[in-house]
């Protein structure tokens, strides 16, 4: 067999039931899927039996990594995390989370691309990968043991260097929201299903490194040229403020950096300068995404950035907050990003100081303490938005009984106390009476139990709630249409960042549209944010493009916040990116060249496996139905504004309609039930899959 480099060329599988330990050919069996989530759905459709439950010994959680995982290429830190998710309702699907930090490397270097966790443990295990030399240890002493400290006893054992992935309490209590960590900060979904396998942690350790088959000058010139074409966190191209490199700034980029602001906790403090994007050993600088959601008083918390293996965008904003040690007993050093960054905060609908303020800050550190040791998932601050309406319209003192009530301190709450986290957080990870045990359930089960219609969950704008029990993740607000289909395509929020990285990058919509016209042949494929257009045939090649390019990035491990890199900082290519880049890097890594076009060809066969295995578990090919439906909210306007009228993110429901015929024709689906057809699954290699959806009577 022709050596190649980017894979490993293993994959590990651990029967915990019997405690067999096995490897598998990667490029004989997976290839054809890349890795990552490709690997994840290859696995779950071959060998996870339709109506398994998530909980079963019988589901899989697979850990995957990519071939460029572990090499220099920009941002290659994400693991995909994929099983049965047992958020999803009314009945768990297939979907995939995935955790950045050091854990992909780790594994590649000790020889593997991949791991697949089958079998329940009798009792509490974590697993120690060390090179070839893979063991399950009796995790007993760590059971009931929050992340970090889970972390640490496996890394006095492994040494320092070993990246963990660990769960908390709540993964341990079988919290269906609740999630898995490494790297002290980096999560994915899967807590629950690790702990249904009485698997606690596992510790990574390899020495090893990834072969790349390409020229070593040919591979520096390629990575030189990428980081050359990055941006700000979510691929930012321009900065917040005027810069005298910058011919345009935009308010709302998270390229914040300039001249006067300063790394205020760092000692010395450091000042991000102006980042000319010229200057690749600044890049680390333009993001601060503590200050880009707090405030500017973030500022004089920072202490630096902080990231995954292989990208210099440090997106987790490391603080020092003296005043929560002294208020609470916590650490005075946290570290994350986004959602994580704003878990603790999100809860509060005032703050006594204003929302950007001091108290805010410490509801965010306390928020990640709790989180990030507990282990508890925010489902993209749905939790959070599911808790207040649930206090607010009164719905709480009629779904637990009085005693229960009573034990929380509402005052604090409607006050913006973050110490009432201190009450929550705790009972959610332990299912410490009806509330908690609730909320821990996801909002789908959370309805289904306290006998809420979903109906009227869907009409509330403010819930942000999309379906089957997970919330929007950049629809209608970030590129009308095309962030609808993108959300109406998963099992879980989209994680699609393809079309909002582009549409949000700070660009001028005049030449945003110029590099559209290049990209989906059309400059009509864009339009300005809150000024939408009907629907068109280059909105539909837009969202095609946007899914294969995230289904390849989880399957490369590469970072979809980042990529694609549709659009550049650099004036003298007229912003242009490069879409071919992960051509470029895939080819030359792994000796196997693959224009841009074959290794979309391979995205979308990985996608349509996705759809095919949650085909086959809904039992319906009626996907248009009862799988891509659409919220009555994204219709609707509060000032009630017309759709294609300025100012609104209000959608039209025939317009909409048109878009998904348009969406289902460019995919090869069957515009009737949003379906694909025999000859689409033919065209991509998947014939047997084909041939057993017909068996079941699902193909259209």
């Amino acid at each position: 067999m022709a050596k190649h480099g980017g894979w490993a060329g293993k994959v590990l599988r651990v029967d915990l039931s019997t405690g067999k330990i096995s490897t598998e050919n990667t490029i004989e069996k997976y290839k054809d899927f890349i890795g990552g989530t490709g690997i994840g759905y290859k696995v779950i459709w071959d060998e996870v039996p339709s109506a398994t439950k998530p909980f079963s010994p019988e589901n899989k959680i697979i850990f995957g990594t990519g071939p460029l995982a572990g090499t220099g290429a920009p941002c290659n830190g994400k693991t995909a995390i994929t099983t049965l998710w047992p958020t999803c309702w009314p009945k768990p699907l297939v979907a995939s989370g995935h955790m950045g930090g050091h854990f992909a490397a780790e594994l590649k270097y000790a020889g593997y691309d991949a791991i697949i966790i089958e079998g329940k443990s009798e009792h509490p295990v974590w697993l120690s990968i060390e090179d070839a030399r893979v063991e399950l240890n009796d995790a007993r002493r760590l059971w009931g043991l929050g992340i970090r400290r889970t972390t640490y006893e496996i890394n006095l054992q492994m040494g320092h260097e070993a990246s963990v992935a660990a769960i908390g309490q709540a993964g341990e209590n079988l919290v269906p929201m609740s999630v898995i960590i490494n790297s002290v900060s980096h999560s994915a979904g899967g807590g629950a299903v690790m702990g249904s396998k009485n698997l606690k942690a596992i510790g990574v350790r390899g020495t090893g490194s990834v072969y790349i088959s390409g020229k070593k000058e040919e591979w520096e010139k390629a990575i030189k040229f990428h980081l050359s074409l990055l941006g700000a966190n979510n691929q930012h191209v321009v900065p917040s403020s005027p810069q005298p490199w910058a011919e345009y700034y935009s308010p709302g980029s998270r390229w914040i950096s300039s001249k006067g602001r300063n790394w205020e906790a760092s000692r010395p403090p450091i000042e991000t300068g102006s980042c000319d994007p010229h200057n690749l050993n600044r890049i680390a600088y333009r993001s601060n995404n503590a200050v880009f959601f707090l405030g500017n008083d973030a500022w004089k918390y920072t202490v630096r950035g902080n990231g995954c293996t292989g990208c210099p965008i440090r997106c987790h904003t490391i603080l020092r907050v003296p005043s929560v040690y002294s208020k609470y007993a916590i650490p005075e050093i946290g570290q994350n990003t986004c959602g994580g960054l704003n878990f603790g905060r999100a809860f509060f609908k005032t703050f006594p100081d204003g929302p950007k303020s001091q108290t805010s800050i410490e509801a965010c550190m306390v928020g990640m303490h709790f989180a990030d040791d507990l282990g508890i998932w925010n489902n993209y601050g749905l939790l959070q938005r599911d808790f207040q309406k649930l206090y607010y319209d009164g719905i709480l003192k009629t779904k637990i009984d009085e005693k229960e009530y009573k034990s929380y301190s509402w005052d604090k709450f409607e006050k913006g106390d973050p110490g009432f986290l201190f009450e929550l957080l705790p009972r959610i990870a332990r299912k410490d009476g009806e509330l908690a045990t609730a909320l821990g359930m996801g909002t789908g089960y959370m309805l289904e139990r306290w006998g809420i219609s979903e109906e009227d969950w869907k009409k509330d704008p403010a819930l942000q709630y999309w379906k089957m029990g997970h919330p929007r993740h950049h629809s209608n607000e970030d590129s009308g249409q095309i962030g609808v289909i993108i959300n109406t395509q998963y099992n879980r929020d989209a994680q699609c960042h393809s079309h909002t990285n582009f549409i949000r990058n700070g660009l001028p919509i005049e030449v945003q549209k110029r590099l559209a016209s290049e990209l989906w042949g059309s400059p009509d494929a864009v339009d300005a944010t809150l000024a939408y257009t009907p629907m068109n045939i280059y909105k539909a090649k837009m969202a095609k493009w946007s899914l294969l390019r995230k289904e390849l990035h989880d399957a490369l491990a590469l970072c979809n916040w980042m990529g694609p890199i549709s659009a550049s900082p650099l004036k003298e290519r007229g912003y242009r990116g490069d879409d071919s880049i992960e051509s470029l890097l895939y080819t030359l890594a792994t000796g196997d060249k693959k224009s841009c076009q074959e290794l979309d060809h391979v995205a979308e066969r990985i996608l349509l496996l996705h759809r095919a295995i949650t085909i086959r578990d809904m039992g319906t090919k009626e996907m248009r139905t009862m799988h891509d439906t659409i919220p009555d909210w994204v219709f609707e306007d509060i000032k009630d504004k017309s759709p294609f009228s300025k100012g609104t993110n209000r959608m039209d429901k025939e317009d909409m309609r048109i878009a998904m015929d348009m969406y289902y024709e460019e995919m090869g689906w069957d515009k009737k039930t949003g379906a694909p057809t025999l000859e689409t699954y033919r065209k991509f290699d998947l014939g047997d899959v084909a041939e057993k959806l017909k068996q079941k009577g699902l193909l259209p």
